[in-house]
């Protein structure tokens, strides 16, 4: 059975331009640590100067969802709509490297007809 309130959750929000990104794993605070009780999630926002700042916004809205949020990795991502091209790389001093492989998969799946990009 899937998680309504995991499913609410967009798996991908980011913005157009260059801006810092977090990968973060958010769990249902009422289920077990099976598959299905969690999503991983990619946040990247302009206006946040740090990848602890990103995890502060989605962590509080997180909580008032029932939700559980962990950071797993941070990054930098480059997003070209005009394009059509995502640019992931870099890391957080914070949070460490991200498993950009799992971003640019996550990124896909609302991104099917980008050319997505790792560098390292």
């Amino acid at each position: 059975m899937a998680n309504a309130k995991l499913e609410a959750v967009p798996s991908v929000d980011i913005e157009e331009g260059v801006f810092k990104y977090v990968l973060i794993k958010i769990k249902d605070k009422g289920t077990c640590d099976d598959a299905a009780s969690f999503k991983t999630i990619v946040r990247g926002y302009k206006d946040c100067q740090w990848h602890s700042d990103i995890f502060e916004r989605i962590n509080a809205s997180c909580q008032i969802m029932g939700l559980e949020a962990e950071v797993l990795g941070g990054g930098k991502i480059e997003h070209d709509p005009s394009a059509k091209k995502i640019k992931v790389y870099g890391q957080s001093q914070g949070y460490g490297k991200a498993d950009h492989e799992e971003t640019k998969k996550i990124l896909l799946s609302q991104y099917p007809n980008y050319t997505i990009q790792i560098a390292d």
